[in-house]
């Protein structure tokens, strides 16, 4: 029972897919770090209030305050990282997987049309089953 964990444990897939994890959270942290650090003061800049923060973006609903700094920095860092994974990842990984793929060989009919009653018969036939009339070979 131990061996059959260690087998699936020690297979290439499992061990990339573990990689891939622990790159992509190393990723995540970088680009919210970045939000946080440098595009968040951007807007912020843009938005002319002189923070470096976006703590004025809040709005009030029936008495209760919901700020958006958080949320917005949430989106951009998503959308960073969507961005990134999709351009360096899924799009190379469909070119290689279009370009590995072999184009299949066109397939040879098997039938022909009859000229007499225009049906369908064997390429190999020498008269038409529905008409009776000979057919060139």
């Amino acid at each position: 029972m131990l061996s059959g964990f260690k087998q699936f444990i020690l297979r290439g897939n499992v061990v990339d897919m573990a990689v891939g994890v622990v790159i992509g959270a190393a990723f995540g942290t970088v680009i919210s770090s970045f939000t946080k650090d440098v595009l968040t003061p951007l807007i912020a800049l843009v938005k002319g209030n002189g923070d470096t923060t976006l703590k004025g973006l809040s709005m009030k609903i029936h008495g209760q305050m919901f700020t958006l700094d958080d949320v917005v920095n949430a989106i951009i860092s998503f959308l960073l990282i969507a961005a990134v994974v999709y351009f360096c990842v899924v799009l190379p990984v469909n070119y290689l997987v279009k370009k590995m793929q072999k184009a299949e060989a066109p397939v040879a009919p098997a039938t022909k049309k009859c000229r007499e009653c225009l049906s369908e018969i064997p390429m190999d036939a020498r008269r038409c089953a529905h008409c009776a009339q000979p057919v060139a070979a």
